[in-house]
């Protein structure tokens, strides 16, 4: 048994959640399969780098996809904790959420909403509460959309041309082909 492998107690708890047919052999080696996911998610490694002593990757794979399509690993999960809370090792000070995992979108800092827009809003929030914006308890912070401004593309091609030389007739002209060697001499 490799380092990071299941225990014997740990399988004992595992097995009874991985389906197995109700006709044909057993699978010979689904303790070795099932390392082979978890090895394979807890390095990121690729399937195809999967080591030898799981199997060949494309069996390990199969398996994997079959068991998450049958939802197996969501009752696996909801099946160990169930029998750990009966156990009485379970307790909601161990849920956590790793903050470098949890990001806001670039665009959840403010909304952005356009000046008449804003206005409109402004002057219903009066009139339903009564009392002037100014003096209301904020509970929103709302940025006035800036004025549209031209597109990246507009500006590129702005600056294009007037970096490009401008010819009288509009044409531009042919350059002569590039001579390698001076003329001969007669």
């Amino acid at each position: 048994m490799a380092r990071f492998d299941v225990t014997d107690a740990e399988w004992a708890l595992i097995e009874p959640f991985l389906p197995v047919a109700a006709t044909g052999p057993l699978p010979r080696r689904m303790r070795e399969q099932f390392n082979g996911v978890l090895w394979r998610f807890r390095t990121g490694s690729g399937w195809r780098d999967l080591p030898e002593r799981f199997g060949p990757w494309n069996t390990v794979y199969g398996r994997f996809r079959a068991w998450a399509v049958a939802g197996v690993f969501q009752e696996l999960m909801d099946g160990l904790i169930a029998e750990a809370a009966a156990r009485g090792q379970v307790g909601l000070e161990l849920v956590s959420v790793d903050s470098t995992i949890v990001r806001a979108h670039q665009e959840s800092a403010g909304l952005a909403v356009a000046g008449e827009t804003l206005d409109a809003l402004e002057q219903a929030l009066t009139e339903e509460k009564g009392v002037p914006l100014d003096q209301q308890v904020s509970v929103l912070r709302v940025m006035r959309k800036r004025r549209a401004s031209p597109s990246r593309t507009a500006r590129t091609r702005a600056r294009r041309s007037k970096s490009a030389p401008h010819y009288a007739d509009g044409e531009r002209p042919v350059p002569a082909p590039p001579s390698s060697a001076a003329p001969a001499e007669d």
